[in-house]
C-alpha cells in the first residue's frame, strides 16, 4: 500500500516513530494509503531545518522569491488533471470541482509571487524634524495548519503568503485529506524551493498540531478548522504571545427578498447550500425567505435540488459526491436526527444514500432541505457542515437580522434583493466578515477574508496575509 511521507529539509521521509495512520478513498469507505503518525520528533526536525534556511531565505531577493514561487504555481497548474483526481479520491468531492479547486491553488502561488513585487511600507515626515519609515520584516518559522474540506485550496493559501514575505514554514494538513500536500512537496523540489523553506509534517492534530501551537520558536499560527479546536489553540499560543489567524466555523444566513432576481436567487442558492456536499464554510446552510415568496422559492428549490446527481465523485455528471470521512457523515446524520426531534419537517433528503457497485460501502448523503424549524434552535444555530439545509420565513428586515444574527458564528452573508439602499443597509448590520450581495463565493483574492465572533480572528487574503506574516518596526531618524 502507498505511504505517504513527510518532507522536511527538502527530503521526502518517514516520521520518526515509524508509524502509520489509515487514510480513506470516502466514496469507496476502504483504505488506500498510509500516512505518517508524526509527533514532536517530527515537529523538532522540521524546525531545526525551519531555521537554518531561515538565515538565507529572509534574505532571499523579492524577484529571486517571486520566481521560485511562480515557479511552483507553474508547476500545481501542469499538474491539475494528476492533482484534482487524486483530490477527489481523497475528499470525495467530484472531480470537474476538484479541477476548479487546483487551479485556484496555483492562483494562490501566484497572486502572492506577485505581491512579494509589490509589498511597500509607510513613511511618515515630522514637518522637517525627523522622518519615520516602517519595515515590515519576516517572522522567522510559522506554522501554518490547513482543513480538509478544500484540501490544497486552503493549504496554499496560508504558505503562499508566509514564504513570500520571507518567513520559513512548517505546515500540517489534514490528516483525512494529506494526498495533495504530500504531491506539492514534490512540486516545491522540482520548483528549485530551497531545502528547509518548506516543511511539511503529516499526522493528527494532538500530536503535531499540538506540538506546533506549543513551541515557543514557532513564532505565528495560521488555523483554518473548527471553533472547538481554534479555542484550544488560542489557549495555548496566546499566553505565549504567539500572532494567530483563526479562521473558523460558520453557520451563515441566505437571506432572500420578495424582489430579488427570483430564478438567480434559486439557482445560486442551490449552489451555495450543496456545493461540495455542504463542506465549505462559506455555505449558506441557513435560507431566510420573505414571506410573499416564501412557497414559490420552497418549491422551486426543492425541484432544483431533487435532479442533483449523487454519486461516484469521478463521474463527469456528479454534482454532489461522498461525506469525506466515516466520523463526520455520522455527525451529519445525527444533526438531521436531531432537526426531526426539534419539530423539522423534511422536504427533501433527509437520510444515507446505499450506492450500487464500488461505491456500496462509500460515505454518502442525500440533498437534505428542512422546515418549519425555530430560527434559534439547535439545527439552526449549530455547524453541520454538510447536504444539510433550513428554510425558514420572514416577514420584516427586522425580524430577519434578528434570525441572521442570533447564532455565535459570523463567517458570511449572502442577500438578495434588487433595492440597492436595503442591500448596504442590511449588510452593515449583518454581524459578518463577508457580505455578498445578489452573489456567492465570488472571490477577489486582495480583499480580506475571514469572520467574528466565534468564525475566527484576524484576516487573510491580499495585504492582510502579508501583514500577518510580517512585523512592523518603526525606525525614526532625526534630520
Amino acid at each position: 500500500m502507498d505511504k505517504i511521507l513527510n518532507y522536511i529539509g527538502g527530503e521526502l521521509v518517514k516520521p520518526a516513530g515509524d508509524a502509520w495512520l489509515d487514510n480513506f478513498n470516502p466514496a469507496l469507505g476502504q483504505v488506500y494509503s498510509l500516512i505518517p503518525d508524526s509527533d514532536e520528533r517530527d515537529v523538532e526536525e522540521a524546525l531545526r531545518h525551519a531555521e537554518a534556511a531561515f538565515i538565507t531565505w529572509r534574505f532571499t531577493s523579492l524577484e529571486d522569491r517571486f520566481k521560485v514561487l511562480n515557479r511552483i504555481a507553474e508547476g500545481i497548474d501542469a499538474a491539475n488533471d494528476n492533482l484534482a483526481r487524486a483530490e477527489s479520491v481523497d475528499q470525495g468531492k467530484p472531480l470537474w470541482l476538484a479541477k476548479n479547486e487546483i487551479t485556484r491553488a496555483g492562483q494562490n502561488f501566484r497572486f502572492f509571487a506577485t505581491a512579494a513585487m509589490q509589498f511597500a511600507s509607510e513613511s511618515h515626515s515630522m514637518e522637517g524634524h525627523a522622518l519615520n519609515y516602517t519595515l515590515r520584516q519576516p517572522l522567522g518559522v510559522v506554522g501554518c495548519i490547513s482543513p480538509w474540506n478544500l484540501p490544497l485550496y486552503l493549504f496554499t493559501w496560508k504558505i503562499a503568503p508566509a514564504l513570500a514575505t520571507g518567513n520559513c514554514v512548517i505546515a500540517k494538513p489534514s490528516e483525512i485529506t494529506p494526498m495533495t500536500a504530500f504531491l506539492l512537496s514534490k512540486i516545491c523540489a522540482d520548483a528549485g524551493l530551497p531545502k528547509g523553506v518548506l516543511n511539511i509534517v503529516h499526522g493528527l492534530g494532538p500530536k503535531v498540531g499540538n506540538a506546533m501551537v506549543s513551541h515557543p520558536r514557532i513564532k505565528a499560527i495560521s488555523f483554518t478548522g473548527g471553533t472547538a479546536t481554534g479555542k484550544h489553540i488560542a489557549s495555548v499560543a496566546a499566553p505565549m504571545f504567539k500572532k494567530l489567524s483563526l479562521e473558523l466555523g460558520g453557520k451563515n444566513p441566505n437571506i432572500v427578498f420578495a424582489d430579488c432576481d427570483f430564478d438567480k436567487a434559486v439557482k445560486t442558492t442551490v449552489q451555495s447550500s450543496f456545493l461540495n456536499q455542504g463542506e465549505i464554510c462559506l455555505c449558506g446552510s441557513r435560507i431566510l425567505v420573505e414571506r410573499p415568496i416564501y412557497e414559490k422559492f420552497r418549491d422551486a428549490l426543492v425541484k432544483e435540488v431533487s435532479v442533483l446527481k449523487v454519486g461516484n465523485p469521478l463521474d463527469k455528471d456528479t454534482k454532489i459526491g461522498a461525506i469525506v470521512s466515516r466520523q463526520h457523515f455520522e455527525k451529519v446524520l445525527s444533526y438531521i436526527d436531531l432537526a426531526k426531534q426539534e419539530g423539522g419537517e423534511v422536504l427533501l433528503g433527509g437520510n444515507a444514500l446505499q450506492m450500487q457497485g464500488e461505491n456500496d460501502g462509500g460515505w454518502f448523503i442525500a440533498p437534505t432541505i428542512i422546515e418549519n424549524l425555530a430560527y434559534d434552535c439547535r439545527t439552526n444555530t449549530e455547524e453541520i457542515f454538510g447536504p444539510v439545509v433550513t428554510i425558514t420565513p420572514f416577514d420584516s428586515e427586522e425580524e430577519v437580522l434578528t434570525m441572521a444574527n442570533c447564532t455565535e458564528y459570523g463567517l458570511a452573508c449572502s442577500i438578495w434583493t434588487n433595492d440597492l439602499t436595503r442591500a448596504h443597509r442590511v449588510a452593515a448590520n449583518i454581524h459578518s466578515g463577508i457580505v455578498w450581495i445578489n452573489c456567492w463565493l465570488l472571490r477577489d483574492l486582495r480583499t480580506p477574508f475571514g469572520g467574528v465572533k466565534q468564525s475566527g480572528v484576524g484576516r487573510e487574503g491580499g495585504w492582510e496575509a502579508m501583514r500577518f506574516f510580517t512585523e512592523a518596526k518603526n525606525v525614526c531618524v532625526k534630520l
